[in-house]
């Protein structure tokens, strides 16, 4: 049972940074290795620092 919590503890950024809006394309696959790798702590800096290039908005 604790292990099924620890890997919902682990998904819960990864899905976050997957479904948001924020960025998209390479930038949004380089945030969710980073998550991948380094889990909370790039979380934290997604949430402070994306998106790190602004697009045109039309």
């Amino acid at each position: 049972m604790s292990s099924i919590l620890v890997l919902l503890i682990w998904l819960i950024p990864i899905i976050l940074v997957a479904k948001s809006n924020r960025t998209q394309g390479n930038e949004k696959v380089a945030w969710l290795l980073l998550i991948v790798f380094v889990s909370w702590i790039a979380w934290v800096f997604y949430l402070l620092l994306a998106p790190i290039k602004q697009t045109p908005t039309h």
